[in-house]
Formats: structure tokens, C-alpha cells, sequence
């Protein structure tokens, strides 16, 4: 299967803001989070193998940081029309199905995946309270057929040293997965699609 890894982003950058809507039609900002001692902005996807490996395992371990001060908050930003499993009211079904606690917003614009520069789903990028990235890596080693254990290992620890106050280690492994699914026309520089 085609793999994109994701883009190196500087860490310190501040978090993009956004206005997107969750499939009952509620729109949710970066604003409404202020409050929340770490926030993860994760791209992801319905139908992408590397997540549908990692689901149920991020939906625990929302649930895990959730108690902690972590707010996350999924972004599907694949192109609908070509794609019509990650249409918007899909995305409600998803969060159902899986447990996701979590608000599962849909970029339809694909604006919000430019601005962080999002790449591939998954996609991770952890915030600290004055929401500038401190992680932006991997979940864990898993990878589709390669038989790891899925446990995020990678997300928690950095997540761990943001609440604590403390910097996620410096060397952090970029995330891989499924290309975002881009319109046509709509590629940013960075899509092998552009």
C-alpha cells in the first residue's frame, strides 16, 4: 500500500485556528479548548489501513487522557466526493462505532489540513497550553502487517511530558499513513499529487 510520511513541522510553532463542524452540525474552535493543559490535533481518516489499525486503541487512549487534560480533537479532511465514506455524516457513525470521545470535525475546505500542514492520516500534532507544538511523531510503531503491538506508546509518553510540564524527547519519529485524500486542483506544495 502507498505510504506518506508526514511533513517535519518546527516545533514551537503555534496551533492554526479552526471552525469546522462535528456531524450534529455543532462547529468547534481552537478558542472553545482554551482551558486544557495539552491539546492534539490528529488527521485521520474512516477508511485508511493505518488508522482502522490504530482506532480502537486511540479511542482508549482518548478516553486514558481525557481524565488528564488532554482535549483532542479529530480532523477528517479527505475530499468526500471522491471518497464518499469520509463524507460528514460518516464521520458520526465512526465515532460511534469505535468509542471515539471526542469531537471528529470535517475540514471540507482543506484549509485547516494546509495550515498545519497535515500530510497523511495519522496525523499528530500535540500542543502545550500555550498551544505551541511540542510533539508532532508517531502513535507508536505499529504498522499495518509488520505484527507490533498497537499501544501508542510514542503519543502517551510526549503527551505525559506535556501535562507534567516537561518537552516530549527531542527525537520524535514522523507518523506514516495513507496520503490525504486532496480534490483536484486543491494539492498543497508539499502532495506528491501537486
Amino acid at each position: 500500500m502507498p505510504k506518506t510520511q508526514s511533513n517535519p513541522i518546527e516545533i514551537g510553532v503555534k496551533a492554526a485556528d479552526f471552525a469546522l463542524p462535528d456531524a450534529h452540525g455543532r462547529v468547534h474552535q481552537l478558542t472553545d479548548f482554551a482551558g486544557k493543559p495539552a491539546l492534539l490535533v490528529a488527521f485521520i481518516s474512516n477508511r485508511c489501513p493505518f488508522v482502522v489499525l490504530l482506532r480502537e486503541e486511540f479511542a482508549k487512549f482518548g478516553q486514558d487522557y481525557a481524565a488528564k487534560g488532554l482535549q483532542i480533537i479529530a480532523i477528517n479532511s479527505n475530499d468526500p466526493a471522491a471518497h464518499p465514506e469520509e463524507a460528514l455524516a460518516r464521520l458520526g457513525e465512526e465515532a460511534e462505532t469505535h468509542g471515539y470521545t471526542f469531537p471528529y470535525l470535517k475540514d471540507a475546505s482543506q484549509d485547516v489540513a494546509k495550515a498545519y500542514g497535515a500530510a497523511c492520516t495519522p496525523d499528530f500534532f500535540l500542543f502545550d497550553a500555550d498551544r505551541k507544538l511540542a510533539y508532532h511523531g508517531q502513535f507508536d510503531d505499529a504498522r499495518p502487517g509488520n505484527g507490533k503491538v498497537v499501544t501508542g506508546a510514542d503519543l502517551r509518553a510526549a503527551v505525559d511530558a506535556v501535562i507534567s510540564g516537561a518537552h516530549p524527547a527531542t527525537h520524535q519519529v514522523p507518523s506514516i499513513g495513507c496520503n490525504i485524500k486532496w480534490e483536484p486542483g486543491n494539492e498543497p506544495s508539499w502532495s506528491a499529487a501537486a
